[in-house]
């Protein structure tokens, strides 16, 4: 019996990529999306959610479970960039992507567990970022809320031992994808202190999405999850030198590392 994988923001990006490739797997797969009339060609269906309105998750999950009977497969991958320096960010702004992407896939995790306790079996792969790993500039509310994605799994792993449940996160580096278009960006204002320096920072993080690494070395990595029996509580995904970042940060002095930071963003 195929599998049933629901991916959450299935509709483009990373999200329809995983949902093709594992579509053409076997896999039987629903995305999901804001407006899904605007995609009658997808090659999979694309349900109604919100990840921010919890009374459309519930909705998506009872539709789903009402055609199949069952989840095996949950990919939360529904999120949304935002970018200024922290002190302009309207506060609406800051609690709108928390919203996105740390609330919302909490709330549409716990929509699905009880099914899969019930079925005794089911795997969550949490979709987060590089990025969570470490305060980028400029992009401080994205690492703080992918961050905070990333530890919140690393709880919810123990508390569903019990119940042959696993959940993974899965950090992507930059890829060619449309997330720099559907970013908040806060306005570059000419009597900012941070004019400059974001100006250029903005510039610089849209060229890396522009040179981004192919979506489909991100669904090949979810395959290979989805067919490991036990997987890690962590993956990375991208560029060698977005992962080794990583290990960078864990080995160097804090502030040996924030200057590495800041020259690879040129705000020496």
């Amino acid at each position: 019996m195929s599998k049933v994988v629901l991916i959450t923001g299935g509709s483009s990006g990373i999200g329809k990529s995983v949902g093709e490739y594992l579509t053409a797997k076997g896999f039987k797969v629903y995305g999901t999306s804001r407006n899904p009339d605007r995609y009658p060609n997808s090659k999979f269906p694309i349900v109604a959610l919100d990840v921010t309105q919890p009374e459309t998750i519930k909705s998506c999950i009872a539709e789903v479970l009402s055609l199949e009977n069952r989840i095996d497969v949950l990919v939360n991958n529904a999120g949304a960039g935002i970018t200024g320096p922290i002190e302009e960010i309207p506060d609406a702004e800051i609690k709108r992507n928390f919203e996105t992407n740390f609330f919302g896939p909490v709330n549409v995790i716990k929509a699905v567990l009880p099914s899969m306790r019930q079925q005794n079996a089911g795997l969550i792969i949490n979709i987060t970022s590089i990025a969570g790993y470490m305060g980028l500039p400029y992009r401080g509310i994205y690492s703080a809320s992918k961050g905070a994605l990333e530890l919140v799994t690393e709880a919810f792993r123990m508390e569903l031992k019990d119940f042959n449940i696993e959940m993974t996160n899965v950090a992507p580096g930059d890829f060619a994808t449309n997330i720099a278009a559907g970013r908040y960006h806060a306005p570059v204002l000419n009597n900012s202190p941070y004019k400059e320096k974001y100006g250029h920072s903005l510039r610089t993080m849209d060229e890396h999405v522009d040179e981004g690494g192919d979506p489909n070395d991100m669904a090949k990595a979810i395959y290979g999850i989805i067919k490991t029996p036990k997987p890690k509580i962590h993956y990375k995904v991208g560029a060698f030198m977005q992962k080794f970042s990583i290990v960078l940060k864990r080995v160097l002095p804090d502030k040996v590392y924030e200057k590495l930071l800041m020259k690879h963003y040129d705000l020496r």
